[in-house]
């Protein structure tokens, strides 16, 4: 029997497997500050990179019916690995079922759609997680808009660690933000678009900027993500309907709320309510 959802209207769902959507979230928020927004991180089974495509699938599903639960006519899936392993499943087979009246979106569209206007040399770089570089899901959302444009991407592995144990900007991120950088432009030379493909990875942008090449462009998803959400919401009004606009946000986590609120505080800059829930 369907699972149908009877709630009316309520705040845009976020969701990602840990911190890094929270980078989306404060682009999306800066752009649409009117809107309620419910964020869930999955915190407690961080990361998803690692994750076989059947895991992440499972426990991306879970997320997203309990957003709907909660009352979240549109789900923001904040993780590209989550986008990648999850997003069209979920769009084509559970949605019919779940509540054909909602909507589930990725950020790995949004960004590719930029690609076009950013690159010159028609050579583009990927960096981002190991799961979403095996994904090749940049490779293929980039082809299908732009197949003139040559996709090359490497999987960063240590950056999401460095982030998220606030070694970011210590001397001791400089060897492996320089390692990856270099490794990718040893694949390809010609590169003048470089994408961080993962949302940790905005607080590592001063250390890629210092050791990438001047004339090199570096894309981070937030304003894009934001901008591409505001174009949806203009354009379906029948969703835009359902968001709740009270100005509030949300926070929930599978973890410690206090391991939460700590970290939030790294990419947010800002004290948050938080509550603790269990999905699965």
């Amino acid at each position: 029997m369907p699972y149908l959802i009877n709630q009316i209207k309520g705040p845009i769902g976020v969701f990602d497997s840990g911190y890094g959507g929270l980078t989306i979230l404060k682009e999306i928020r800066k752009l649409l500050p009117e809107y309620d927004f419910m964020y869930l991180g999955d915190n407690a089974r961080t990361p998803y990179g690692t994750r076989s495509f059947e895991v992440v699938y499972e426990f991306t599903l879970q997320a997203v019916i309990r957003l709907f639960e909660l009352g979240c006519p549109l789900v923001i899936l904040a993780c590209n690995t989550a986008s990648a392993k999850a997003l069209r499943s979920i769009q084509q087979n559970d949605l019919p079922y779940l509540d054909n009246s909602r909507r589930v979106l990725g950020v790995i569209r949004p960004t590719a759609e930029s690609i076009g206007e950013a690159t010159v040399s028609r050579h583009v770089g990927i960096l981002a997680t190991s799961g979403t570089i095996k994904s090749e899901s940049y490779p293929m959302e980039i082809k299908k808009l732009y197949p003139d444009i040559k996709v090359t991407g490497v999987a960063c592995p240590m950056w999401v660690p460095l982030v998220e144990n606030n070694e970011f900007d210590s001397d001791g991120a400089d060897f492996f933000v320089k390692k990856y950088i270099n490794e990718l432009l040893e694949k390809d030379n010609q590169i003048d678009t470089i994408v961080l493909g993962c949302t940790h990875y905005p607080l590592l942008i001063d250390k890629i900027r210092e050791f990438t090449p001047d004339g090199i462009k570096i894309i981070t998803q937030g304003e894009y993500v934001a901008d591409s959400l505001k174009d949806y919401l203009k354009r379906h009004k029948e969703i835009n309907y359902r968001c709740t606009k009270g100005g509030n946000c949300q926070f929930l986590t599978t973890e410690s709320v206090e391991k939460f609120k700590e970290s939030a505080s790294i990419f947010l800059h800002e004290d948050v309510s938080v509550r603790s829930i269990t999905l699965g």
